[in-house]
């Protein structure tokens, strides 16, 4: 029996995990569970798996375990101190986020990656905004944005999906996780969301990982690895499957994802800037102080003004995201004034 503790139970990874584990029945024995503030979530969980331990607002366990990687924007904003930590005996990340899981599970057809993996391909769906240009989107709302055609996210992430920022924090993660040059991470649109992501290797060929959008089969993946779990969470009709469609994303229009690549570039704490400007500005825009058109901008001005800094600690990593957060919204003060 393998033992599953959940860091953020309450939370919808959190949440779905217990659906795989109580789907899986006895195969899982959860011994911890832990959230932020919902206690009354917390003690319904714990009715009902009994763990061993239960913890409330507690600092993150630093032994060597695996941990089941669903929150991105942590090893985007604290590359450079997260790597070190890897090495520590008996780490290893494993990434829920459905396309790193692909690209994962992907990689287990190679014995030495690093040598025989050309490049990483990590599909989008294309969000709400698929195949409009700049002068189409000028007016969007926010009720425009929040409508996803395949995931069902919160507003944020669902912001972050209808201008390819997602994808773009997607790039630096890939980079983060696999160690993969930026000129060898593409990203390609396919509307469907069955092909989650693909590893192209030296030869030409492509390997990918397909199923229908069900975020508990990542989760699953996770907890079983480097085994598989026995429940199928989204099994493809191949006879109802007709299309498979391609295209590459539209960079002039959807200018987050260009400034996500510049950002891994740069190194440092550009990403942990990006990442906070970003946030800082679908809040604005999520509140109708600025438009979705002007995300990008206030993204682009900010990385401009980037100093350059490496961070050393965590401490460091939380001073670069106040100070991109600042400067964030000072640029939207200022942008609404005028």
């Amino acid at each position: 029996m393998t033992r599953v503790a959940i860091a953020g139970s309450s939370g919808s990874i959190g949440t779905q995990t217990l659906d795989v584990l109580r789907a899986e029945g006895d195969r899982y024995e959860v011994v911890g569970l832990g959230v932020g503030s919902s206690i009354d979530a917390l003690i319904a969980q714990a009715r009902e798996f009994h763990p061993k331990v239960v913890a409330v607002a507690d600092p993150t366990l630093r032994a060597g375990k695996r941990l089941a990687l669903a929150n991105k924007e942590s090893l985007i904003a604290a590359g450079p101190v997260v790597q070190p930590l890897r090495a520590v005996p008996g780490a290893e990340l494993v990434p829920v986020d459905s396309e790193h899981c692909a690209v994962h599970q992907c990689l287990r057809a190679s014995r030495a990656y690093e040598r025989e993996v050309d490049r990483l391909i990590l599909t989008a769906s294309g969000g709400p905004f698929r195949g409009r240009t700049a002068a189409d989107l000028a007016g969007v709302t926010v009720a425009d944005a929040l409508v996803h055609p395949t995931w069902s996210m919160g507003p944020k992430i669902t912001i972050d999906s209808s201008t390819l920022m997602n994808k773009g924090l997607e790039v630096i993660e890939a980079h983060e996780l696999f160690g993969m040059p930026y000129d060898r991470i593409e990203v390609v649109v396919h509307p469907q969301s069955i092909i989650h992501s693909m590893v192209e290797f030296t030869d030409a060929a492509t390997i990918a990982q397909l199923s229908l959008p069900d975020m508990r089969l990542p989760i699953g993946y996770a907890l079983a690895y480097p085994d598989r779990i026995g429940t199928p969470f989204g099994r493809i009709d191949w006879a109802e499957l007709r299309r498979l469609d391609f295209e590459q994303p539209d960079l002039a229009t959807f200018r987050c994802l260009p400034l996500a690549y510049e950002a891994g570039r740069r190194g440092g704490t550009a990403p942990a800037w990006l990442n906070a400007a970003n946030e800082v500005a679908v809040a604005a825009f999520l509140d109708e102080k600025i438009a979705w058109s002007v995300i990008p901008d206030v993204l682009d001005a900010v990385l401009s003004r980037h100093d350059g800094s490496v961070p050393e600690n965590v401490d460091a990593v939380i001073a670069a995201d106040a100070t991109a957060r600042a400067l964030a919204g000072e640029l939207i003060e200022g942008m609404r004034g005028r």
